[in-house]
Formats: structure tokens, C-alpha cells, sequence
């Protein structure tokens, strides 16, 4: 099987998914797993479409992660992986898609607009 690889995108976090064949290892930006995401929380929402599909030790994945916060980083490769899969395997789209893994979640952070402290605050009226 040669190297299949895909995107996956959540907040301003960017994942780059390589997939091969293999013994099931997982590589974050040239570090382990356990090394990337120390809380097993994380290292839970990453592999989550190799636990649903039951292909946790077949594959080697190898991340290239960028921008974004620890969370926004788990979710986009837990995208980019689910789209490995389905490119791997079409009858697993069924699955992962009942389960929400190949929905890019669309939610970021507004801009802050101009006059404005925040994105939506406004500063406090003062009429007199």
C-alpha cells in the first residue's frame, strides 16, 4: 500500500496526515504520540476513527501539525485521519460519518472589529 495523505482543519490548526501500512504507530510532528499530547484525553480524540473502524494496529500515521491550541490540534488530525480512512477503505465512510469524524467543524475565533475592545463587546456608554 503506498502513502495516503490528507488535510484536516479545525480553528487555525492544520494537519497534515501521512497513512501507510504498518504496526500501528502515531507520529506528531517527528515525536510520539504520548510525547505530543501528554493528557490521554487528546491522545483519545486522535485516535478515535482507528478505534470505531477497529484498525488501531494496522496502520503507521505520521502528523504534521500547525497553528492553533491544543484542542484545535487534536480535532484536525482526528479529521485528517477519518479522511485517510475513507480514501483507504470507502466502506468505512458509513461509519465514521454516523459518528461526526468527517465533518469539518466550521466554528473560529470572530475578529475583532475596529472602535471595539472585542469581537462583539462594545465599550460601556457613559451619557453624561
Amino acid at each position: 500500500m503506498e502513502v495516503v495523505n490528507t488535510i484536516g482543519r479545525r480553528k487555525s490548526a492544520v494537519a497534515r496526515v501521512y497513512v501507510k501500512s504498518g504496526n500501528g504507530t502515531i507520529t506528531i510532528n517527528s515525536r510520539p504520540i504520548e510525547n505530543y499530547f501528554p493528557m490521554e484525553i487528546f491522545q483519545f480524540v486522535v485516535k478515535q476513527p482507528l478505534i470505531v473502524t477497529e484498525n488501531v494496529e494496522k496502520f503507521d500515521i505520521k502528523i504534521n501539525l500547525d497553528g492553533g491550541g491544543i484542542k484545535g490540534q487534536a480535532e484536525a488530525a482526528r479529521l485528517g485521519i477519518a479522511r485517510a480512512l475513507c480514501e483507504i477503505d470507502a466502506e468505512l465512510r458509513p461509519v465514521l460519518k454516523k459518528n461526526g469524524f468527517l465533518t469539518r467543524d466550521p466554528r473560529s475565533v470572530e475578529r475583532k472589529k475596529p472602535g471595539q475592545p472585542g469581537a462583539r463587546a462594545k465599550f460601556q456608554f457613559s451619557k453624561r
